[in-house]
């Protein structure tokens, strides 16, 4: 069996059912919660997002919000003073570029403030099923142990880990090396003892 489909028979087992763990009631709410999670952690948003989408119900309220509340709710995230600001200006470009609707388009996506390539692959999986391969700090990590990619520019481990697996596979794997890398192979402290896959581990090697 080669390594990519042990690494798929093996995901399947551990998380068979991995999801995004951002909790959001409508599309705008989404974007924004994978905003905020840029270096801070998706149970951290979770806690500020409910805050901040019932204080202020829909797109119009979001953009009238003064600045200082909006950064004082999500103060708890850090880089709160541009996450403020990318709230103020992705709402007001929700509503006068694209309908109050968040695009599908990636480059559309992009034009938005503090959307990144990640950001909108990460929003095209989960709002339009679109088959991205989104890397974060635990893909990165699992990418690289598991000799998937041996490079540290996010661009070109997805694009290894796009020319790895089939790409109907991309959303699901996407989520398990989330869980993997979030839940077992760890920055510090992995869980190695019974991990099927540490003969290919990078790191175990060590």
């Amino acid at each position: 069996m080669k390594k990519s489909e042990e690494i798929v028979e093996y995901f399947d087992k551990l998380y068979p059912n991995a999801k995004c763990e951002l909790t959001y009631n409508s599309d705008y709410g989404f974007l924004i919660a994978v905003m905020l999670s840029a270096q801070c952690t998706d149970n951290k948003v979770n806690k500020v997002t409910p805050i901040l989408f019932s204080k202020y119900k829909s797109l119009e309220e979001l953009d009238k919000a003064s600045l200082s509340d909006l950064e004082e709710i999500i103060k708890p995230l850090g880089l709160y003073k541009n996450k403020a600001a990318n709230i103020k200006s992705i709402t007001h470009d929700l509503l006068t570029k694209f309908n109050g609707s968040v695009p599908k388009d990636k480059k559309d996506l992009m034009s938005l403030s503090g959307v990144g390539n990640k950001t909108a692959n990460v929003v095209r999986i989960e709002l339009f099923k679109e088959k991205e391969f989104p890397v974060d700090t635990h893909v990165k990590r699992v990418a690289n142990r598991l000799g998937l990619s041996n490079s540290e520019d996010v661009n070109v481990i997805e694009k290894d880990l796009r020319n790895t697996f089939s790409d109907e596979l991309y959303i699901k794997l996407h989520h398990q090396f989330i869980f993997f890398g979030r839940y077992k192979c760890k920055a510090i402290s992995p869980i190695c003892n019974d991990c099927h896959l540490k003969k290919y581990c990078q790191r175990f090697k060590k």
